[in-house]
């Protein structure tokens, strides 16, 4: 038996991806929270894969994937979307080899700014990752309700809202939206996004004026949601809720 790394091909996206829901499962029960996550088809995994090969990696041991890691880039941000290594295999230095291949890619790339979101509990990887120079910064939270429940103490949007399409005006903003909100353009994932059948995305207006923007899926989800001012951040949540809500 052989432990080997190579690049990700398509045909290995429906295995990594049920490797990574079982490894979250797996984590999530063990500190008592139960399973939280569920496949799906790998549609951004395949997009990134054609968009920037270099940063999908597979650890495999006489062809069975043990590992997967996941990373793109945009502007100059690199972020490390997935680095999971199966629960049983744990242990052999794998996160550690797949790390190094994602971090050859942000280097490739001249990324300067690096990052990624893992689980707070999740302290084993927490320390891979301090080990590397990726310190903890933000917190992120994820959150889900019943649709009646959450309807039943909605207030009215505030803003208007208009379908977002791919010309060069709407993207233009798009981009002016992202440089504010995050620093960086992302016009190659608004492009996946307007093309995802289950997804739907809008301009937020306040009045005249385009103050950001949402993208709704199908099952619920909102995000990305990003606007220009922190003082219109409730009134766009409030309004991608009422669209989630309704939809």
């Amino acid at each position: 038996m052989s432990l080997t790394y190579r690049p990700a091909r398509a045909q290995d996206l429906a295995t990594t991806e049920a490797l990574v829901v079982a490894s979250i499962n797996d984590l999530t029960e063990r500190h008592g929270f139960g399973r939280m996550a569920t496949a799906s088809p790998p549609n951004f995994q395949l997009f990134s894969l054609k968009d920037d090969p270099d940063g999908l990696w597979i650890a495999e041991d006489s062809g069975d994937i043990l590992g997967f890691a996941w990373s793109w880039v945009c502007g100059d941000v690199w972020f490390l979307a997935q680095l999971f290594v199966e629960p049983a295999q744990q242990g052999r230095g794998i996160g550690n080899e797949l790390l190094k291949l994602t971090l050859e890619h942000a280097r490739k790339s001249e990324a300067v700014h690096k990052a990624l979101i893992t689980f707070t509990f999740n302290r084993v990887s927490q320390g891979l990752y301090i080990r590397h120079g990726l310190f903890p910064k933000m917190p992120i939270y994820f959150f889900a309700a019943a649709r009646e429940r959450v309807i039943a103490e909605l207030p009215e949007p505030l803003l208007s809202s208009i379908a977002i399409d791919d010309t060069a005006a709407h993207m233009k903003r798009l981009a002016e939206i992202d440089a504010s909100a995050v620093g960086v353009a992302r016009e190659k994932h608004h492009r996946y996004l307007l093309n995802d059948p289950a997804t739907t995305g809008v301009m937020l207006c306040a009045g005249s004026e385009c103050v950001g923007y949402t993208y709704i899926g199908t099952n619920g989800h909102i995000g990305p949601l990003a606007v220009t001012r922190a003082d219109v951040l409730s009134d766009a949540f409030t309004t991608a809720l009422r669209m989630a809500a309704d939809g």
